[in-house]
């Protein structure tokens, strides 16, 4: 089984698509851990502020088939296939991790967003702390600490979702 880390944001009917795509994640994944929600602006476009957290699960599935049930799940939560990359979105899924993988394709794994993000570091070392970073080889705990926290304003919010009881999962 692998370790998967999943970022999901959402600055359109925030609430709505991050319940949402938590409970398609849930269905595709089974038991998930979940980091706190966070607000923060938009980075690299000006638009509404966004809502995002971390997820953490573990499959079978291959790198390529995570990739593709995560587009999956944000087309039928009403993303476009052709959306611009700094563009509102009703729910964005970046996998950030699949084990130790580094990889290109179908996704850049880690994903260079982890050092470079609060609203993916920040939750990633909250649920993910003596993980270490496959390439940086320092623990996602350390990386925060060391990350400058006043570049970027994210905000700790209560998340409005519990983890359904799955059968046969």
């Amino acid at each position: 089984m692998a370790q998967v880390f999943i970022s999901l944001g959402s600055n359109v009917e925030r609430e709505k698509y991050v319940v949402k795509g938590l409970d398609d994640l849930a269905q595709a994944f089974g038991q998930l851990e979940v980091s706190s929600l966070y607000a923060c602006e938009a980075v690299g476009f000006d638009g509404p502020e966004f809502y995002n957290l971390v997820v953490g699960a573990h499959t079978s599935m291959s790198l390529d088939k995570v990739a593709k049930v995560l587009r999956d799940i944000e087309y039928a939560n009403g993303r476009s296939p052709n959306a611009v990359k700094f563009s509102p979105r009703t729910l964005d899924l970046d996998l950030l991790l699949y084990d130790d993988c580094i990889a290109d394709s179908p996704a850049q794994i880690p994903r260079d967003e982890i050092l470079k993000n609060a609203f993916v570091l920040c939750p990633l070392a909250e649920i993910a702390p003596r993980l270490r970073h496959p390439i940086a080889q320092q623990s996602y705990a350390s990386l925060w600490q060391a990350y400058d926290q006043a570049s970027q304003h994210i905000q700790q919010l209560p998340l409005p979702w519990q983890q359904p009881v799955l059968i046969n999962q």
